[in-house]
């Protein structure tokens, strides 16, 4: 088993990587910035350094800085969390050379899958799935002429990364011609790669995507699957597990495409193939190679504690359950609380928490680093916790989820809770019959809906 481990992250995941090495005997070591100093993760861990300026190019991102803090700390492994360095093959290889234990895939891993173009290549070889379309585009006349192949709607997307940015969907030919130009200067800031693909647009599709744990005795588990459909502007805000439009035989396909995808890479430690699902027909999309904001839905229903997990493989250790596809129970569902302001199309709200209650109660699990008298720094993403129920059936976990949104209260700063008020009580989603984009129709239709009253009212 590692010793020490080096966090160098923020916020709940950090606090989450903490307390799976207090439960496993390993010491904590956070490397913070300055902007983090008086954070909770920081109170925590059994030793803290600081890594450099609040800027996350300066700090977080700052490779040979964290490197020097892992030399200073002693620590014999890091953890990256997700974000910042998670999917950086380099800081991987330099980790190495080092002989610093990387908790997570191997950096050919991330090269392959953290690229588009070439994870849609090795998933058609393996004869899977995958949404028609055309890869490593830059000659906009050349994409042009692939579009009209492929036909009306497209989607274009960044080759070399994700979150949303280089993304735009176009229904017509002149939609295509004006997205393009836009969607290449976005990757190109964004990835450093202003090569594009496009593919095939799903009309109303369902996100849903599984959790892999591979091991290196060739042991590779398939967890039941999240559906990660209620979106806005490609970020995930709504989660649940299992998927209400996903059945036993559904769910069985996608765990087996999701092994076989990780065999032909010959995948290692945490990860999650991503679905698009447009009704019994599924399509790789492409591979998160590492652990995901909402894996504790999936802890909720099956038992297990994925970091602690991570950390378990990476030290050598052969995983104790070997069952292909892991069998679950119940139902979970997460929000993710963020400090932006709805009304205000999601503008973020750093400030001072002055008064915070945090739910409870059975079947409630709230995951989060704030505290009341912190400072929500505006340098970082506005996640402030990240709220779970779960529940014997949907309905249950539903009632859980509304009964905890009412008891949360987080003053000082805006904040998300209203927001899935709303939704949660809306009747497409107590049905279940959501999909990806419906969320942003829903937006649209309150944005509307409160003109037409401001311009009753004046």
């Amino acid at each position: 088993m590692l010793k020490r481990i080096f966090i160098p992250n923020r916020g709940e995941i950090a606090v989450r990587i903490i307390r799976a090495c207090k439960e496993l005997g390993i010491t904590s070591v956070i490397g913070y910035s300055e902007a983090d100093r008086e954070s909770l993760p920081v109170m925590l861990a059994d030793e803290k350094i600081c890594i450099g300026p609040a800027s996350p190019l300066e700090s977080y991102l700052n490779i040979p800085a964290i490197l020097s803090a892992i030399e200073v700390t002693g620590a014999d492994s890091v953890h990256p969390g997700y974000g910042f360095l998670s999917e950086n093959p380099f800081f991987i290889e330099v980790c190495q050379s080092s002989r610093i234990v990387f908790i997570g895939p191997r950096p050919e891993n991330l090269r392959l899958m953290g690229d588009k173009s070439e994870a849609r290549k090795t998933v058609k070889k393996g004869r899977l799935p995958v949404i028609p379309g055309v890869d490593s585009l830059v000659d906009i006349e050349d994409a042009r002429k692939q579009a009209k192949k492929i036909g009306f709607p497209v989607i274009i997307k960044a080759s070399a990364g994700g979150g949303g940015r280089g993304m735009r969907i176009a229904h017509t030919p002149d939609e295509f011609n004006a997205y393009w130009p836009a969607c290449q200067q976005e990757a190109k800031i964004a990835f450093d790669n202003p090569s594009l693909y496009i593919e095939k647009f799903i009309e109303r599709p369902r996100h849903i995507e599984i959790q892999v744990l591979a091991d290196e005795y060739g042991h590779i588990l398939a967890f039941p699957e999240r559906d990660c459909s209620l979106q806005r502007r490609h970020q995930k805000l709504i989660e649940e597990t299992p998927s209400p439009a996903v059945d036993a035989c559904v769910r069985r396909k996608l765990q087996k495409i999701a092994r076989k995808i990780c065999r032909i890479i010959n995948y290692k430690n945490a990860g999650t193939i991503e679905f698009l699902m447009g009704g019994r027909h599924v399509y790789f999309m492409e591979m998160n190679t590492r652990i995901q904001v909402e894996h504790p839905i999936t802890e909720m229903i099956t038992g297990f504690d994925l970091v602690k997990n991570q950390i378990e493989i990476a030290s050598g250790e052969k995983m104790r359950y070997h069952h292909r596809f892991v069998p679950f129970t119940g139902h979970s569902i997460e929000c993710r609380i963020n400090a932006e302001n709805p009304a205000r199309d999601f503008l973020p709200s750093p400030g001072k928490i002055t008064k915070l209650v945090l739910p409870g109660g059975p079947g409630i699990r709230v995951d989060t680093h704030i505290y009341e008298g912190y400072v929500v720094p505006p340098f970082y993403d506005s996640l402030l916790a990240k709220l779970i129920s779960y529940g014997r059936t949907r309905q249950e976990a539903i009632t859980r989820m509304q009964r905890a949104l009412n008891e949360m209260k987080i003053e000082g700063i805006s904040t998300t809770i209203d927001f899935y008020k709303v939704v949660l009580d809306h009747p497409v989603f107590q049905s279940g019959r959501y999909y990806v984009g419906w969320l942003e129709k829903l937006l649209n239709d309150m944005k509307n809906k409160q003109a037409v009253g401001s311009a009753a009212g004046g």
